[in-house]
């Protein structure tokens, strides 16, 4: 049953978001570059009587402080990421803490029909899909008639399902629980430019952004602590957004009491 489920997101929207993550930080890796353009793009923020506070990150080039975002936010012990993608396939939206031991807790919705609940707690992924989300995925497959959708909605609907997470067929949700699947790889030269100093849900943030053909990333990074990467976004054919928040908090994954477990093996 659960091959029912991870065969359709493979094909669809859950794909092109990893890929849209993972081709967005890319942009934003390492580089000797360290123009005057981008040590001073951010400019002054005006003090009081004529004074002037430091420029965040004045004497760092765009590509060094992406850098810096991508080592501070790896190392960060654990990370909630929100992210909102449209492609051709669709839309997908989800919404995960993860720890950086690799537990994780929260939810993933494919085009705004239904929602699935992921928990992974050490060696096991606790899954639970609502009626919604499991008819909407039938209804896509060719090859499911109504009558086994209803069974699959009849067996599976709002209980949890356990899995191992090596198991292929749970490894589309299991790379939700993987930070660095999602930062990507940070390796890759990059031209990024300072922009704007900003806020994001609070706390003050440098924009770094990077053209690549038509479409254009964006990371913002923040300026006070810990040089975390707050949010990123991407513009073109398949825009997102992701945003990264709660560093250090707690991951509310849990084990599911036995009685709302369905055991398919039996």
């Amino acid at each position: 049953m659960t091959a029912f489920v991870s065969t359709r997101i493979r094909r669809g929207a859950l794909t092109a978001l990893c890929t849209a993550a993972v081709l967005g930080l890319s942009a934003c890796g390492t580089t000797g570059q360290n123009s005057a353009e981008n040590s001073t793009a951010a400019g002054s923020a005006p003090g009081g009587k004529g004074s002037a506070k430091p420029v965040p990150y004045a004497d760092l080039s765009g590509p060094a402080i992406a850098e810096k975002a991508g080592k501070a936010t790896r190392a960060a012990s654990s990370v909630t990421v929100n992210a909102d993608t449209r492609d051709a396939d669709g839309h997908t939206v989800f919404e995960m803490a993860i720890s950086r031991t690799g537990d994780c807790a929260g939810t993933l919705s494919l085009n705004d029909q239904g929602k699935a609940t992921i928990s992974k707690v050490g060696a096991a992924l606790y899954l639970k899909y609502d009626e919604a989300f499991l008819r909407a995925q039938g209804e896509e497959d060719a090859d499911s008639t109504k009558e086994q959708i209803d069974a699959v909605v009849a067996m599976l609907a709002d209980r949890w399902i356990k899995t191992d997470p090596k198991d292929p067929d749970a490894e589309d949700f299991t790379s939700f629980c993987d930070l660095d699947e999602l930062l990507g790889d940070l390796s890759d030269d990059t031209v990024a430019r300072k922009g704007k100093i900003g806020e994001v849900n609070g706390q003050q943030a440098i924009a770094l952004t990077e053209a690549d053909g038509k479409d254009t990333y964006t990371l913002h990074v923040a300026t006070e602590g810990e040089p975390y990467l707050l949010k990123l976004t991407g513009t073109g054919d398949e825009p997102f957004t992701m945003t990264f928040k709660d560093f250090g908090k707690p991951v509310p994954a849990k084990v599911p009491a036995d009685k709302d477990i369905v055991d398919l093996d039996d």
